[in-house]
């Protein structure tokens, strides 16, 4: 007796229908594809480790994998995200600290993929390199579906800039930056836990008013991500103090603010147990400079 009943004329040409689509695939893109959920299965066992060490060591070949399936499907919007998420958090966790040469080279990395993720999107190089009128009429046509693409992309592109402040031709690419940025807000203030919002606490309270700061739009944004987040991704408090207090000159409230970060209890969304510790990491570095940054 066979294991499944013979195929109808019917369901055999519904079938053949249905493979029509992926006629055009090879072997290797159909593989690739197939990897993605274990890819996704990959990305959240990274996102709750509480170990650095062990996820200091283990990313670099995780990024590697997602860059071998993109060899096989370049054209994957999916994995280009991923791997542009994946840069970023590699780069901003465990290289910027202590090599901001290679942190820059890896943020453009990142950038990198996910102007590719943006450009399946509808959003091309050329777009961007466009009329800034042009670009804004253009993003307004994505949908949510781009948030991912959008914001992994801008953060990306906002840590290479910040990287290389003495270039002006970096500084000239903001205005594209905070384009991306202000549509990821616009369709999606909630995704990455307020991140839009964090992205422009950094933007208008990491520099004095003079040069476009502004530090009451950047404490809006922080305590709106904060309040979106719930206070469980602890970044959100470490950038309030890195990028706004400091620059306020108030170094009681940044102490304070680094304090909390230290002594907050582990969070009850183990996704963020990676995110967290680094957060940690980076507060307890920050208030070991404090004698300096005052």
């Amino acid at each position: 007796m066979p294991l499944c009943p013979p195929l109808s004329r019917a369901a055999f040409a519904s079938l053949a229908m249905a493979l029509l689509p992926l006629s055009g695939c090879s072997t290797s893109q159909l593989v690739a594809r197939g990897a993605s959920p274990l890819i996704d299965h990959g990305v959240a066992a990274m996102n709750r480790e509480t170990d650095l060490e062990l996820a200091r060591a283990s990313i670099p070949a995780n990024l590697k994998m997602i860059e071998a399936l993109l060899l096989a499907d370049p054209g994957n919007e999916a994995y280009r995200v991923q791997a542009a998420m994946g840069f970023y958090g590699y780069a901003l966790g465990f290289v910027e600290p202590d090599d901001r040469a290679r942190a820059a080279a890896l943020y453009q990395r990142a950038r990198d993929h996910g102007l590719v993720a943006l450009d399946r999107a509808g959003v091309t190089q050329a777009m961007l390199d466009g009329d800034a009128a042009a670009l804004t009429q253009t993003l307004a046509k994505l949908d949510a579906r781009a948030v991912p693409a959008l914001f992994w992309t801008a953060s990306a592109w906002g840590k290479w800039i910040e990287l290389q402040l003495d270039d002006p031709a970096r500084l000239a690419e903001l205005p594209r930056v905070e384009a991306l940025m202000q549509r990821v807000l616009a369709l999606d203030e909630t995704y990455y836990h307020g991140g839009g919002h964090v992205f422009f606490g950094v933007y208008y309270g990491g520099r004095a008013p003079m040069f476009g700061g502004d530090f009451a739009r950047a404490a809006r944004h922080f305590d709106r991500a904060a309040a979106l987040g719930q206070n469980r991704l602890l970044w959100v408090e470490v950038y309030r103090a890195r990028y706004l207090l400091r620059q306020l000159g108030d170094r009681a409230a940044f102490h304070a603010t680094l304090k909390r970060v230290l002594d907050a209890p582990d969070s009850v969304d183990p996704d963020l147990n990676l995110a967290n510790a680094l957060a940690r990491k980076q507060a307890a570095a920050l208030l070991a400079q404090e004698e300096d940054l005052f």
